[in-house]
């Protein structure tokens, strides 16, 4: 059985600094707004801080997740904890959706029942997490375009930013107008704005925890590919998943035109190893030769 496969480090030292300096920044502006919410008596603002306080805490979870990603593989954790990253995305796609869903019930409760608002309190404090936060934003955007529990933790403060701005013009509207309901108003749209960010990362870390192939690679494509090798007679029981981020792997049963030697074998799973990574972007290949075997070639994926 041949197995071959190629790494690509992240620098897990500078996520973690620039994830500590967030943690750091977001436990600030969350005691800030707390405190200037119940002041204030916005709902608003409270929501801002209740997704700040959920920030430090998938911000946590993202910094303990890049330092254990580090940790070496052992007898009994044969990946080691590569998939931690994955597992913290999924957790932190799906407490937006939470707190969104708990902010759509405070909204509608409070369009019911209006607050007088000290909107001074309001557009200082929002000013605060503005800038906090758009530091925060500018200091991880670069490692977001590149792993997901990055960008997980990319969209929570990106989100938080983008809701302050609105607890801002709120905080404006009910200064010079007095109209208090847009305090309700924004904090259903911060909801909304909310699930449909953490959406799409959820379903996308699901994918790769249900041990989905990545949507940019097609079975039948790979296998043809394959078949294109003169000994190659047939490729089935397929199985292409992605470990992490970094790490997609190609499992196959290969059937092979003649009772070919090791050597020759190997010369031609270097050809197949080749044309899965550069074509295909697949780094660790497991192939099964077969000649002769007793077995259904025609089922291409099976469990």
């Amino acid at each position: 059985m041949g197995h071959h496969h190629n790494h690509h480090h992240y620098h897990g030292v500078t996520k973690g600094k620039k994830l500590g300096i967030a943690i750091l920044l977001n436990v600030l502006i969350t005691v800030a707004q707390v405190i200037g919410g119940f002041i204030s008596g916005s709902l608003s603002l409270l929501s801002d801080a209740l997704h700040n306080f959920s920030d430090v805490i998938s911000l946590i979870i993202s910094y303990l997740a890049s330092r254990l990603t580090k940790k070496k593989a052992t007898a009994n954790k044969t990946f080691g904890y590569k998939r931690s990253e994955i597992m913290a995305a999924f957790i932190n796609s799906a407490t937006l959706i939470v707190v969104a869903v708990f902010l759509i019930v405070e909204a509608i409760k409070r369009f019911f029942d209006p607050q007088t608002i000290d909107s001074n309190l309001v557009i200082w404090l929002s000013v605060l997490a503005i800038m906090a936060n758009g530091f925060s934003v500018f200091l991880i955007q670069k490692e977001a375009h590149t792993n997901m529990n990055m960008k997980s933790a990319y969209l929570h403060l990106l989100t938080d930013m983008m809701a302050s701005i609105a607890v801002f013009v709120g905080g404006l509207l009910m200064k010079y107008f007095q109209i208090f309901w847009i305090d309700s108003l924004l904090t259903l749209l911060i909801a909304l704005y909310l699930i449909y960010m953490g959406y799409d990362l959820l379903k996308e870390s699901t994918k790769v925890l249900m041990l989905f192939a990545p949507k940019s690679i097609i079975v039948k494509d790979i296998v043809t590919e394959i078949c294109k090798i003169e000994e190659v007679k047939n490729v089935h029981h397929v199985h292409i998943w992605q470990l992490n981020e970094e790490e997609t792997h190609l499992e196959a049963h290969i059937d092979f035109t003649e009772d070919i030697k090791l050597s020759e074998f190997d010369r031609i799973l270097s050809i197949i190893e080749e044309k899965a990574y550069h074509d295909f972007g697949i780094n660790h290949v497991n192939i099964q030769p077969e000649f002769g075997k007793c077995d259904d070639k025609n089922i291409i994926v099976q469990d």
